[in-house]
This record gives C-alpha cells, structure tokens and sequence, in this order.
C-alpha cells in the first residue's frame, strides 16, 4: 500500500491519503488519547509532537507542535496507517461514535448548513480539514474549524473572504463570520 501525503496551507498539518476509505460516519476530531477507545488514534496521538488527529472520509490530517519536524512524525505515522489497514481493517471509524444531535433548527440555520456542506466543505477538505456549523446569532455566524484549518495562518483569509462572502451572498441576513 502506498500512503501519499500532502502539504496544507497549516505548515503544523499534513494530510495523509492512504488510497482507502478512513471514516464511514463522516468527519471527526480527536486531540487526546483519552477521547478515544480506537487503538489506531492512540498509537497516533503517541507520536512525540502529534498535537490531534482529523478524519475525513479518505484522509487523516495531523496537526503537530510548531517546534517539532515532519521527518520526525511523518515515516511513523505512514507506518501506523500501512500497519492498520494490512492487518485487513476497511476502515479507522465505522460506527458513529458521537452522534450530531439534529436540533430544531431555524429555515436561515438550515440554510446556512446546506451552503457550509455543499459549496464550503468539499474545498475545506482538499487542504485537510473542515467547517462546522455552531450557531446563527444577530447576524453572525459561528463555526468551528477542524483539521489541518485549526490554527492555520491563511484561516482568517479564507473565513472573511471565502466562507463570509459567500454566505452573505447567498443569505442576507448574514453579517459576518466567526470561528470559535
């Protein structure tokens, strides 16, 4: 099997695309070894400066320290993945583990999560991460960002220029966006 990896935007994330499905349940986020119960996360998050673990539904991003360097993380985490899917595992998350309450939400919220799945998330997910949708408030929207777009420096960019003016565009009622 051949792991490729990709560079981010976030120079303390790569993405790693090892060629097969990663998650069944959609996107999740682990940061801790204590968030999970998957073996796989674990010997992940083991790595000395692997700070979190992003899934997507056919990459794994990894966020690391600033002072740590990828030659120091990258050859052992594409091990781990080889490891992982040679002992005949289809996929790292194949059953939902955290539920997404479907709350009663707004027709503008729902409209908001529709343009955030549709037109946002599928770029988002090219540079290894994503955009979540928290609440719709006085105009402003909050989100949170995952992945390889937690803490990286062209963030505030995308968020202002891409993901604001296009709701905005799109939803007149949205004044602005905020990451949490």
């Amino acid at each position: 099997m051949f792991v490729q990896t990709q560079k981010t935007p976030n120079p303390n994330s790569l993405k790693f695309i090892p060629g097969k499905k990663v998650s069944k349940v959609g996107t999740a986020e682990f940061s801790s070894r204590e968030d999970t119960d998957n073996i796989f996360l674990k010997n992940i998050l083991s790595i000395n400066g692997v700070e979190s673990i992003f899934l997507g539904e056919d990459f794994i991003s990894i966020n690391k320290k600033p002072d740590i360097d990828w030659d120091d993380i990258r050859h052992i985490a594409i091990s781990l993945i080889n490891e992982f899917y040679e002992e005949g595992n289809e996929f790292v998350l194949d059953e939902n583990q955290k539920k997404n309450n479907d709350k009663n939400l707004q027709d503008i919220e729902k409209q908001i999560i529709s343009i955030l799945e549709t037109k946002i998330k599928p770029a988002v997910a090219r540079d290894g991460g994503d955009i979540q949708f928290v609440n719709f408030k006085n105009g402003v929207v909050k989100v949170q960002l995952k992945g390889s777009c937690s803490g990286c420096p062209s963030s505030v960019i995308t968020l202002k220029q891409g993901v604001q003016n296009l709701l905005t565009h799109y939803i007149p009622d949205v004044k602005q966006v905020e990451a949490i």
